[in-house]
């Protein structure tokens, strides 16, 4: 089912997540729904805070190119987070990031080059990630979510004041 995203400035996006405990059927519908929800949306990342379930979950699908130059995002190759934690991260980068629950807006945010999380899948089994590339940033852009922060928080001042004033003009606008 695609479920409605919360949009910036909703206060939900500002809730801490809470530990997953149970890895049910409720769970497992939460991310289907989710994956449904991000592809309709045309995403690659989706905390379920966004969907307006304060769940440390979270999906991640980097589109395949395929032939005719197209994208594709088959649901086998989504990772599912539940409880992530990094325990490592080094190295810098900046990339241009974007935000379903900000549309329309993207702005360049530095963040570690290279992250290696731990978590469970959705039948409770831990995993470890290592990467180093993009699936690296979609991760901690995700991850924030479950913090209650959204990647507009990582602008500097300046830019972030901007920012501000005129999504409250394209809210108005409608």
């Amino acid at each position: 089912m695609v479920r409605e995203i919360v949009v910036y400035p909703d206060k939900r996006l500002k809730l801490i997540s809470k530990e997953v405990e149970s890895f049910d059927a409720e769970l497992h519908t939460l991310l289907d729904d989710m994956y449904e929800s991000m592809r309709a949306k045309n995403g690659v990342g989706l905390a379920a805070i966004q969907v307006g379930f304060d769940t440390r979950a979270l999906i991640i699908n980097i589109p395949l190119e395929i032939e005719e130059g197209g994208q594709d995002q088959p649901k086998e190759n989504t990772l599912e987070m539940i409880n992530p934690v990094i325990i490592e991260k080094d190295g810098l980068e900046v990339f241009q990031e974007g935000c379903l629950s900000i549309p329309g807006v993207y702005e360049d945010i530095e963040r570690a080059k290279h992250v290696k999380v731990e978590y469970f899948d959705r039948n409770g089994k831990k995993q470890v990630i290592d990467n180093d590339d993009f699936l690296a940033i979609a991760i901690q852009h995700e991850m924030d979510h479950l913090e209650g922060k959204v990647f507009i928080e990582k602008l500097s001042y300046t830019k972030r004041k901007k920012f501000e004033k005129e999504w409250k003009r394209k809210l108005k606008e409608g």
